[in-house]
């Protein structure tokens, strides 16, 4: 009976506390990472998601900082029970912590009856080392001074040719890829060891001979004379009592672009490769012990024979020595390093994800070419086609590298060209995207062999191979017997948010369309195209922002991109078109490349978006000074509170011509508004940052800048604005510059432009986002659908009917030089803003309070759309039939929403849970 009456009351126990816990702690982050190693915040800022009842909210968090030895743990800080309902961006509030303490953390939290949750798992969190922990060396196989590098950064042009003479003069070492080794012994038993590491232009690291993470193109890149990012990781796994080696391997990058005889966009050199490695072992009985970077390490050429960035890499696998990143190697033949200079700029710890090899695509259909083909394409391609040549689709358009597995004899090579065209002969085509650009591997010839290039890459759908035969195909010559290919797409590993799908096909397939060129351009930077340019052009990232924020986990990756375009200002303030500044743009016509205020707004403009998105307003105020100087830098260019200099409306749409300048609007009316809006977002950020004089200031000349906007481009009799574009009237309708009494008119003029050219847009790369908003904000959601729903040029259908995997440069794919663009992918917003409605309330920043406010237009039926905010997943989907709307949504704990239906004025209010509501529509 007592055992009966103790389980009794055992059960009780337990369904009393699992009726107290409403409310669970589910993923924490620190500073929005959930393990990170070196952090850059003195005060880190904790966040977490919760997961409960329907409707469940917080009331209160208690947050627990400690350190920890053995079994005991040292409290370093407690919030105490805090009655708040904020779930990220919690701030540290203790004493000072120290650089590279390993330090713990967790948290509880209670609803709003005041049920307690048990205690979250434990995160970890360090912070980075101060700057004077690295008396490491930089160290390589050649000097800069030795080298003979010229000075400065050379655009491609008549400045480079002339300087031609110099480049030919720098030392073939400074462009070799070398391998760098180091033995050491650890001597204890290993409590834990953590590895800093730069290595420039890009490197791998090995420890005993295994490969250390899994990025690609490490460090991401930067303005090497501002920024230097250093990559760290917890290696305590790898590090062995005893005996240990360390290798790395360095290859160009940006930090050192060569020619060499192929393509190259540009040409400069920051400085040779080069290394700095630190590694930290903690020994269990509290000792440390620190290996370094210095003049007792050696290197040896690598297999890597040739590595650029613009023209590719040469492998010869025959170089190779077995064992070199293994402890007991004999590295007696291997030289010396060189103590070098180190770069210029700041050493910071990388914060933002790094690139990796995300995705893998088979061979979709072979074609060997002809005799004929092969001679004809000798011509197209300006190179001699080897007759084995072999053309594989792979069958998506992306940004990478192949990866072969081959069987040959010892020496034969075989040679890789990418593309994302053919040519008639079926050849690959790099006419458009830079040529020559390809990769040669020879063969060890000691079995099978798998090879993939380590530092290049290239946008392309088709693989041709030269040199070797497909399994199983006749082989007379005795080639090489390629038994697998593959493409390696290469990108950013910021984690994916967003979905979108819907009952139109035309629109859920220009969603991957613009996805996998947003892919392709996700690298170290956001870039223009991953062929001919791979250089971070600025205007995507604000035109483009809200799909990127809906679409991708930018917490980290956005703070990463603003740097660069600070790193880019110049003294006087002004920004260039590009971030890191690899190129200067100079010479007849190249001003505008130079620099133009639509490209540089990134600057003011992506920090708000990135607050609206995550409520973290710390861009802002760290960049507040920045975007101070650039307004100040815009005024000073101002003519009348003018400007007019610039890209513009750049590759606007006119149904003629092959897109490029802007011929249907006018320079001025977009650079000046886009000075306008700068300003109006200064004023905003003067008033964050507290200064109120600022605020005042910028508010006052904002003011005149609407004036002389409005008298210079506002044509009062016809109510239009400069040449009546829709590009024109939809910026000044977005600014809400346009009189009161003539809103309704100029917005007519707009749609009525639009319907005379058959429902089509006339925009470009800069005009898209605003006319897609103004529609969408006034109401007129039905005609964007319209203008959109088709298969003609200009539209998205076009391009999918013409076969296209990535979104394309220009509307019309054949007219354009690239087939892998995100610039036009504006359409993003209104897939996830419109048509399944989700938004961040605008008074609260953050999206712990939603607006869901989705458009039934056209002829659609259902949409399927969710996003992964800092509180959790929101979902949206949508069906209607028989005149009936069925909308269902789910709100993550801790959050609200303000429901608005087909037709509603006034919203629904929900809580956390999944909700169904109806209406006859």
């Amino acid at each position: 009976m007592n055992r009966k009456r103790t389980a009794f009351l055992g059960m009780l126990a337990w369904l009393a506390a699992t009726t107290l816990q409403a409310i669970d702690v589910t993923r924490i982050t620190c500073e929005t990472a959930e393990r990170p190693l070196a952090l850059s915040a003195s005060t880190p800022r904790f966040g977490w998601q919760l997961e409960g009842e329907a409707g469940t909210m917080q009331s209160a968090y208690a947050v627990e900082v400690y350190t920890r030895q053995g079994d005991s743990r040292t409290v370093v800080w407690e919030s105490g029970k805090t009655a708040s309902d904020q779930s990220q961006w919690v701030p540290y509030g203790g004493t000072s912590l120290r650089p590279m303490e390993r330090y713990f953390w967790r948290v509880r939290v209670w609803d709003e009856q005041d049920r307690p949750s048990a205690w979250s798992r434990e995160g970890e969190f360090r912070l980075a080392p101060r700057a004077d922990f690295f008396d490491a060396r930089w160290i390589g196989a050649i000097t800069n001074q030795d080298a003979c590098f010229p000075e400065g950064r050379i655009y491609e042009g008549a400045r480079l040719k002339k300087a031609k003479a110099a480049w030919d003069a720098v030392d073939s070492l400074a462009w070799r890829s070398i391998c760098l080794r180091k033995d050491f012994t650890a001597s204890r038993r290993v409590a834990s060891a953590t590895a800093y590491v730069c290595g420039l232009g890009h490197y791998e690291l090995t420890l005993n001979g295994t490969k250390v993470g899994d990025g690609e193109f490490t460090p991401l890149i930067s303005d090497y004379d501002k920024t230097v990012y250093y990559n760290t990781y917890d290696v305590t796994d790898l590090v062995k009592p005893g005996a240990n080696a360390a290798g790395v391997l360095l290859g160009n990058g940006f930090y050192n672009v060569m020619g060499g005889g192929r393509y190259r966009k540009l040409q400069v050199a920051f400085g040779a490769p080069t290394l700095l490695f630190q590694l930290v072992i903690d020994y269990a009985d509290g000792t440390r012990e620190v290996v370094k970077s210095g003049a007792d390490w050696k290197y040896a050429l690598s297999p890597i024979t040739f590595n650029t960035l613009y023209g590719g890499e040469d492998y010869d696998a025959r170089l190779e020595q077995p064992g070199w990143d293994c402890p007991g190697f004999d590295d007696a033949a291997w030289k010396p390093v060189v103590l070098q200079e180190a770069p210029r700029g700041a050493l910071r710890p990388q914060q933002a994800p790094p690139v990796k090899i995300m995705e893998r695509y088979d061979v979709q259909r072979t074609h060997k070419l002809t005799p004929a083909e092969v001679d004809s394409a000798c011509v197209s391609t300006k190179r001699t086609v080897d007759p084995s040549a072999l053309m594989f689709d792979m069958g998506q358009n992306l940004a990478g590298f192949p990866e072969i597995t081959v069987q040959g004899k010892r020496g034969q090579q075989v040679t890789i060209l990418v593309g994302e065209a053919l040519t008639p002969e079926h050849a690959v085509n790099q006419r458009q995207t830079g040529r020559q650009y390809y990769y040669t591997y020879t063969l060890k010839g000691d079995g099978v062999e798998t090879w993939h290039p380590r530092f290049t890459y290239y946008g392309f759908r088709y693989i041709q191979v030269e040199g070797a035969v497909m399994k199983g195909q006749k082989n007379p010559r005795k080639l090489p017997v390629i038994r697998k290919i593959q493409s390696c797409f290469v990108y950013n590993s910021a984690s994916q948010t967003g979905h979108f799908e819907c009952s139109n096909p035309i629109f859920t397939a220009a969603h991957r369309l613009i996805d996998r060129a947003v892919r392709s351009n996700m690298q170290g930077v956001f870039t223009d195209c991953p062929h001919r340019e791979k250089l971070g052009w600025l205007e995507e990232v604000h035109l483009n922002g809200p799909g990127l924020l809906y679409n991708y986990d930018l917490t980290t990756f956005g703070r990463k991109v603003i740097r660069d375009v600070a790193d880019s200002q110049q003294p006087d303030g002004m920004v260039p078109t590009t971030a890191p500044r690899y190129v200067i743009f100079e010479g007849p016509g190249m001003d505008p490349f130079a620099e133009s205020p639509e490209w540089a707004s990134t600057l003011i403009l992506f920090p708000f978006m990135y607050y609206e998105a995550y409520g973290d307003d710390s861009l802002i105020r760290e960049y507040y000074p920045f975007m101070r100087r650039y307004v100040d830098y815009l005024t000073s260019r101002a003519d009348g509170h003018i400007v007019d200099f610039g890209l513009g409306d750049w590759y606007d749409y006119d149904g003629i011509h092959k897109a490029g300048f802007s011929r249907n609007t006018s320079i001025a009316i977009v650079a000046t508004a886009h000075y306008y809006m700068d300003l109006c977002k200064l004023v905003e950020a003067a008033r964050m940052v507290g200064n109120a004089y600022d605020a005042a200031t910028y508010g006052a000349l904002a003011d005149e800048v609407k004036q002389a906007f409005n008298a210079r481009f506002f044509h009062a009799d016809t109510n239009q604005y400069d040449t009546g574009s829709q590009c024109a009237n939809a910026l000044a309708l977005f600014m809400d510059v346009v009189p009161a009494d003539r809103r309704q008119a100029v917005l007519d003029n707009l749609v009525k432009d639009i319907r005379a050219r058959g429902t089509r847009l006339t925009t470009g790369d800069v005009g898209n986002r605003y006319l897609f908003r103004v529609l969408a904000d006034n109401g007129l959601n039905d005609l964007m659908y319209a203008m959109h729903n088709h298969e003609e040029a200009p539209g998205y259908g076009f391009q999918l009917k013409f076969g296209a995997t990535t979104l394309t440069e220009q509307w019309d794919p054949r007219q354009g030089s690239s087939w892998n663009h995100f610039m036009m992918g504006q359409i993003e917003e209104w897939f996830y803003r419109s048509l399944a409605g989700i938004l961040p309330a605008s008074d609260k920043p953050g999206c712990q309070h939603l607006i869901i406010r989705p458009q039934a237009v056209g002829d659609l039926k259902e949409v399927k759309a969710s996003c992964h905010t800092l509180y959790g997943e929101v979902s949206v989907e949508w069906t209607r039939k028989d005149g009936n709307f069925s909308l269902r949504v789910s709100v993550p704990v801790n959050c609200t929403a303000d429901v608005y239906l087909p037709g509603d004025t006034a919203p629904r209010t929900v809580k956390s849970g999944t909700h169904t509501l109806t209406k006859a529509i």
